[in-house]
C-alpha cells in the first residue's frame, strides 16, 4: 500500500473557498482533487503535503501551517497496487498563488459549489465534513470499475500522525464487506 498525502488550500473561516487542482496526467489524471503526492522513503507526511503543494501549484505551505483532518484508506480490489494511505492537510495560510503546471491545474471552488461529479467518488462522503471542521478516519474500497465506492467506513480521529506512516489505522475494518454502500 501507498503513502500518498492531499493538500487543500481554503479561503475564509469557516471555509469558503477551497483549491482544487485538475490532474492532466497520472494517477487520478482528468478528475479534481486536492493537491498531493506520494511519500518518498523517509520523508515526513507534513513535508510531503508541503513538496507537492509547491511542486504541482508553486505555492509554499510551511509544515506548521498544515492542519492534519483525514487519515484516508483507498482499496481498489480490481487494481491492488492503486491501493494507498492518504494524509489529508487544510492550510489556511500560504505563499504565492497556484499556477498551472504540467501535472495540475489548480483552480478556486465555493464550499457550497464543489464539482464532486468530476472528482473521486469517496470525495463527496468526507471533504465537506473536514471543511466543517471534523477530523476524520475513514475506508473507502471501489467496485470492479474502480470509481464507485462500494464500501466505506468513517470515524472520528483525533488527527495525530505518529512516526510510522501507517499508524493510527488499525481501529478501521480490514475487511471490504463492512460497511456497504447504496
Amino acid at each position: 500500500m501507498k503513502d500518498a498525502t492531499l493538500c487543500f488550500l481554503v479561503r475564509g473561516d469557516p471555509p469558503q473557498d477551497v483549491l482544487l487542482g485538475f490532474k492532466k496526467t497520472g494517477f487520478g489524471a482528468g478528475k479534481r482533487n486536492g493537491i498531493g503526492g506520494k511519500i518518498e522513503d523517509g520523508e515526513a507526511v507534513a513535508r510531503a503535503a508541503a513538496r507537492e503543494m509547491y511542486e504541482e501549484t508553486g505555492v509554499r505551505v510551511a509544515e506548521a501551517d498544515l492542519l492534519p483532518v483525514a487519515l484516508l484508506i483507498f482499496v481498489f480490489p480490481a487494481r491492488p497496487e492503486w491501493d494507498q494511505v492518504v494524509y489529508a492537510f487544510l492550510a489556511k495560510t500560504w505563499q504565492g498563488e497556484p499556477v498551472e503546471t504540467d501535472e495540475m491545474r489548480p483552480g478556486w471552488f465555493p464550499v457550497a459549489a464543489i464539482p464532486f461529479d468530476q472528482m473521486w467518488q469517496d470525495d463527496a462522503y468526507w471533504l465537506p465534513r473536514v471543511l466543517q471542521g471534523e477530523r476524520l478516519k475513514a475506508r473507502f474500497v471501489f467496485g470492479e470499475d474502480n470509481e464507485a465506492v462500494i464500501a466505506a467506513e468513517i470515524e472520528p480521529w483525533d488527527g495525530v500522525i505518529g512516526g510510522k506512516a501507517r499508524q493510527g489505522m488499525n481501529s478501521l475494518a480490514t475487511d471490504a464487506k463492512s460497511t456497504q454502500v447504496d
